[in-house]
């Protein structure tokens, strides 16, 4: 994993930016489509010259930032583990192979951060993601169209649902409308406001053939909304086929620590 590129997707379940108190961050950032996501972020570049270089995804500790001040908070996401190909230096073809759980751990409070990047790798340990799920084909009538996402936390005190039960289905952009947008994105965003130019950073990168990239987190429910993670507590991370299992089968074999199949991808971090 660690030749792969991490990228991941702002703004593309509807109110979640507003509920992480980052609207205003993107304020500047204007869409064609007032559904379109607000533009593609790094969290992980090998080789870069930055903190971006820092590997930052472990599936078992989440590890807080040195800073105590800083508040984390869990962002349940879907990651696509993508191929990549070019043309004259440009991205040329985008092909979705696996699909998993994903948590896109982000720093809330941080006043010195000028991009939406500095809040995301924070540590060694800042990102996680389950078992990949392989993908017959990314469209209406392939394996996605059965899944749902959803999240808990848990610690000695208390079980929380973290972040609503939802639909793959219910991003704003999905599917081809997704990768067409995604294409166009590494190809022609620019460093503006919070964002970064992408087909720089992706030069600087030699191209990488594989990229995974999260499509944005969903809306938390309110026990979630202003929860922040601390030292003890477990993370939980679910996608699950709706077709075979209800969110009540799912939370309590989550809360009874019942093994689940290998068609749902379960991410568990300890945050430390």
């Amino acid at each position: 994993m660690k030749e792969i590129i991490g990228f991941g997707i702002a703004g593309n379940f509807a109110l979640h930016l507003e509920q992480a108190g980052e609207a205003d961050d993107f304020a500047l950032v204007k869409t064609d489509d007032e559904y379109a996501p607000k533009g593609i972020f790094p969290f992980y570049v090998n080789g870069h010259d930055s903190f971006l270089s820092r590997y930052c995804i472990d599936n078992n500790i989440l590890h807080l930032p040195k800073d105590i001040n800083l508040n984390v908070q869990m962002e349940p996401e879907i990651a696509l583990r993508c191929l990549l190909e070019y043309e004259n230096n440009k991205v040329l073809n985008i092909k979705p192979i696996k699909f998993c759980a994903f948590n896109d751990a982000s720093v809330r409070n941080d006043t010195t951060a000028t991009k939406i990047s500095q809040k995301k790798n924070f540590s060694t340990g800042s990102k996680g993601f389950g078992n990949e799920i392989d993908i017959d084909k990314f469209s209406i009538g392939g394996v996605c169209d059965n899944y749902s996402l959803v999240s808990f936390l848990q610690n000695k005190d208390e079980f929380i649902r973290y972040g609503e039960c939802a639909k793959l289905s219910g991003y704003s952009y999905f599917y081809q409308k997704l990768l067409e947008w995604i294409k166009d994105k590494l190809n022609t965003q620019q460093d503006y406001a919070v964002l970064e130019n992408l087909s720089n950073i992706l030069k600087n990168a030699n191209y990488p053939k594989e990229m995974l990239i999260t499509i944005g987190a969903t809306r938390y429910e309110e026990a979630g909304k202003n929860r922040y993670l601390k030292s003890g507590d477990i993370c939980y991370v679910v996608a699950f086929d709706h077709t075979k299992f209800d969110l009540d089968t799912i939370t309590n074999a989550i809360k009874n620590g019942s093994k689940l199949p290998n068609d749902v991808s379960l991410l568990r971090q300890e945050v430390r």
